[in-house]
């Protein structure tokens, strides 16, 4: 099976995440799983102007590494996967079912990674969701930048969940049926077009960090920290641009025209 990812310039990628050509090696999943979030955005930009560049990798990589922009789970992972295989860990790409207790769609990808032995789920496209991986045992709990995620296991069905106040809440659940790049697809048209994604109608961007989660949808822009505290404020449209350069997403004059035009029009 080909994910077109001949072209893969791990160089560039690297220099994108600021991080060093390492070995396959446990430590260095972590520290790419974290560099790679806080480097590159999450963010439905070219969903919400109708200008998605599509899930081929030549169009990820020139989107996601040499434009420094930022993009959605599809994007990332495809990206995260053929950079890990070039540094020698042994991958499988999976879909997810989001929030399966709310009967949620199966749509979200992230990687099944082995190394030294040992398996993980990596998932640097969940939004502002994971920094590190998560070890694929039954019970594993991991701190995830200040708020702790627990994996467990039902036959072959991985559930991620979440703790929160009420207690823990499930984020997605994944199996180890084998993905083709095709799948991938299908899954972006519908989240990128259908009126029930929360992708395709609003401006959707998340950022974390350890201790806090930024997310900006619409014109609203939610900052949580792992303390407790949450801060919530309306981004009026003259000032959208720079709230998304601060967000690290940064735009060109006429797609930032643009933007402004349709979440003007969403309020």
């Amino acid at each position: 099976m080909t994910w077109q990812t001949e072209s893969l310039d791990l160089d560039a990628y690297l220099r994108r995440i600021d991080h060093p050509r390492t070995g396959a090696s446990v430590e260095t999943l972590h520290s790419l799983h974290a560099a790679h979030v806080r480097a590159i955005p999450f963010e439905n930009v070219d969903v919400i102007l109708g200008t998605h560049p599509g899930l081929a990798f030549d169009a990820i990589q020139t989107k996601l590494v040499g434009r420094q922009r930022g993009g959605y789970c599809y994007e990332h992972a495809l990206l995260f996967a053929a950079v890990l295989e070039e540094l020698g860990f042994e991958v499988e790409r999976r879909v997810a079912r989001v929030q399966p207790h709310k009967s949620g769609p199966r749509t979200h990808m992230l990687l099944l990674v082995r190394v030294d032995g040992q398996e993980f789920l990596a998932d640097v496209g969940f939004g502002a969701g994971m920094l590190n991986p998560m070890p694929l045992k039954d019970g594993a709990v991991v701190d995830q930048a200040g708020w702790e995620h627990k994996l467990t296991v039902e036959g072959d069905t991985w559930t991620l969940s979440k703790r929160t106040p009420e207690g823990w809440v499930p984020m997605h659940a994944s199996d180890n049926e084998p993905q083709r790049l095709i799948d991938y697809e299908v899954y972006h048209h519908y989240v990128s077009t259908h009126p029930n994604s929360p992708f395709s109608s609003k401006l959707v961007v998340m950022r974390l960090d350890q201790g806090i989660s930024r997310r900006l949808v619409g014109n609203q822009l939610t900052v949580e920290y792992a303390d407790g505290r949450t801060t919530e404020r309306t981004v009026a449209i003259d000032e959208l641009e720079t709230v998304l350069k601060d967000l690290d997403v940064v735009l060109s004059p006429e797609e930032a025209d643009r933007l402004r035009l349709v979440v003007g029009q969403q309020q």
